[in-house]
């Protein structure tokens, strides 16, 4: 969303009026589409399919970026071999990490001096971090931000609504029953927002047999292509557990997956 289209948002307009801030990115920053992963619940691999889709993006040919919202348990400077970057900066700004091939991101782990230690603050502290990082670092030129949402519907997501132009949300699920209960919050939060849905992804959704090739349902069918269909929206992608991606994940080089995971995801966000 624009900042023009941002005057209408009525949300958007909502928040001004009872003073909540509007945060821009930094002035040499330059971000076409602001894209926010959102979950229900945690444990859904919110982060794998975030990281994956930045992946996918930049084999498009895409300049991509990665806010890592979820400060009390970020995982992507450590997917892309990167929890050991302690930012730099100066006057005009803080620097993120770069990858090798050229992914920028930023998360609450290259702020400390050892990434295992827990970061205690209350939601407040948290969500004035994640809008500081979203203004102050120098992203140069991104087609695409993606912002990896903490789970659920509490500060962060609430700020980051209220607070940054996000032009469109993707919402991760996994094959439980339960799990897609919760999608429909995660649902109508962007919708009370008036952030556009772009579509639901389920992680976990199937592995896949090593002889025959068979996709198989280790958890069972699952509502969640009618609860979405119901719902407005689409499952425009599912994700097998696969061993090859954990491995790269743990090694810090999921960029080098070669496989075409979440097409139609990325297909949605170039859309916009």
């Amino acid at each position: 969303m624009t900042e023009d289209e941002n005057k209408y948002n009525p949300f958007a307009r909502a928040a001004e009026k009872n003073g909540i801030k509007q945060y821009k990115p930094h002035p040499l920053s330059k971000i076409k589409k602001t894209i926010a992963v959102i979950s229900g619940k945690g444990g859904v691999g919110k982060s794998m399919v975030t990281s994956l889709l930045a992946v996918q993006l930049m084999k498009q040919g895409l300049k991509v970026g990665i806010l890592d919202a979820d400060v009390t348990g970020p995982s992507i400077a450590k997917t892309f071999g990167k929890d050991d970057y302690r930012p730099m900066g100066d006057d005009n700004g803080i620097f993120p990490a770069k990858t090798d091939k050229g992914l920028l991101l930023i998360g609450a782990n290259n702020l400390l001096d050892d990434p295992t230690t827990p970061v205690v603050w209350r939601g407040s502290l948290i969500s004035n971090l994640v809008t500081t990082l979203y203004s102050q670092v120098i992203f140069d030129e991104l087609d695409v931000l993606l912002i990896d949402m903490p789970p659920g519907t509490g500060d962060v997501p609430l700020t980051v609504f209220q607070s940054i132009p996000v032009d469109g949300a993707i919402v991760v699920s996994s094959p439980q029953d339960l799990v897609a209960m919760v999608v429909k919050k995660s649902i109508n939060m962007a919708e009370m927002m008036h952030i556009n849905v772009l579509g639901v992804i389920e992680n976990m959704a199937y592995i896949t047999c090593p002889d025959c090739g068979k996709k198989i349902k280790i958890f069972g069918e699952t509502p969640l292509d009618c609860l979405a269909a119901m719902m407005g929206v689409k499952l425009i992608d599912d994700l097998p557990m696969d061993g090859k991606l954990a491995a790269l994940v743990d090694q810090g080089k999921l960029e080098e997956y070669e496989g075409d995971y979440l097409k139609n995801a990325v297909e949605a966000i170039k859309k916009l």
